[in-house]
């Protein structure tokens, strides 16, 4: 039984209302096809279950849904809270748009509050500075230079890490914003991922000097999967969603949608440099995601999600559940890194008792 969200880490929290399956505080069913999800409270993304045994803790689902008061309902989805809190969201056979708007709305919505309410706190510090300074005396040569240090340390400072072949890359928020999708010769595309070394800390966080690493195929999603929710951390409004549910639908798979938009999107890029409508410079490379249309960045990431469950659907649900020990173990790192032994074994002697 796994207990933290694969994609952020976080705990999913657990309930009492379910006898069979007493993790999350939010879960969503689909009796029909058999299928239950935990959706986390905080990145709203839905885990499914990797369980093969889980038709108990449906039908018991279904059974408190239809028994309680609290609910709202349209005729493929519906909405219950339990009196314990837990709350319940009932899949019938909804049109890929509303289940879209359940399954990605609240997560897009919530990262753009947050972004919001981040950048609204970056802008009133940043003015407090300004107008207390010159009374504080803050903004002689010292406090420029301790502003301008700060500035440098969160956009160098690492947000991201990425695994490949072994080895942990470090990115950067700037560096995010230099992830760039491209055609390929060998295959349908490849993304090229800068990342931090002690030769470009040295030289500069520009381009040309950055080390790249260059991915394609399986490799290439499997990091996608990474920067994606943070090249997309300003999340998003209602009708860019609805949008980037078009743009999925018109594709026929997660890897003809990041190869047509590597190929529409390179050629767009080169074409505008060759005209001269915007130098790129040490601003970084051609087909950069960042400067994708939002919703063409939001349809990639919702691929990703939904091949995901289409593989363990189709029966691999190994690599699902290897996912879930992964996040286990990166919560488990997180939790206990700053613990004494002595706090640890006295945590595992009360939970014996």
């Amino acid at each position: 039984m796994y207990s933290t969200c694969i994609f952020c880490h976080t705990g999913l929290g657990s309930n009492e209302a379910i006898e069979h399956f007493p993790v999350g505080r939010r879960l969503a069913f689909d009796a029909a096809k058999g299928r239950l999800w935990v959706v986390c409270r905080a990145c709203e993304r839905w885990n499914l279950s990797p369980l093969e045994e889980r038709w108990e803790a449906i039908e018991e689902c279904e059974k408190l849904f239809r028994d309680t008061r609290l609910r709202v309902s349209t005729d493929n989805i519906g909405l219950a809270r339990l009196k314990e809190g837990t709350t319940l969201v009932r899949v019938g056979d909804p049109q890929r748009p509303e289940m879209a708007a359940w399954r990605y709305g609240d997560q897009f919505h919530q990262r753009r509050r947050k972004y919001i309410a981040l950048t609204v706190a970056g802008v009133v510090v940043v003015g407090g500075v300004v107008v207390a300074g010159p009374v504080m005396g803050l903004l002689g040569g010292g406090g420029v230079s301790v502003a301008n240090g700060v500035v440098q340390l969160y956009r160098h400072g690492t947000i991201a890490r990425v695994r490949v072949n072994g080895k942990v890359l470090k990115l950067s928020r700037k560096m995010l914003g230099m992830v760039s999708l491209r055609t390929d010769r060998e295959s349908e595309f490849s993304m090229q991922i800068p990342y931090k070394t002690l030769r470009a800390f040295w030289k500069g966080f520009e381009w040309d000097s950055l080390p790249t690493v260059k991915l394609q195929g399986a490799e290439a999603l499997a990091a996608a999967r990474h920067v994606l929710p943070l090249i997309n951390r300003g999340g998003a409004r209602q009708s860019q969603v609805a949008d980037a549910v078009s743009v999925l639908e018109r594709s026929s798979g997660v890897s003809n949608l990041f190869g047509n938009t590597a190929a529409s999107w390179t050629s767009l890029t080169e074409e505008r440099e060759r005209k001269g409508m915007w130098s790129w410079n040490s601003d970084g490379p051609i087909g950069r995601i960042s400067l994708l249309p939002p919703p063409v960045r939001l349809a990639l990431e919702m691929s990703l999600h939904e091949d995901d469950e289409r593989r363990a659907l189709e029966g691999e649900l190994m690599l699902l559940e290897d996912r879930w020990r992964e996040a286990e173990e990166v919560a488990a790192i997180s939790d206990d890194m700053f613990l004494p032994a002595g706090v640890s074994a006295m945590l595992q002697k009360l939970k014996r008792s």
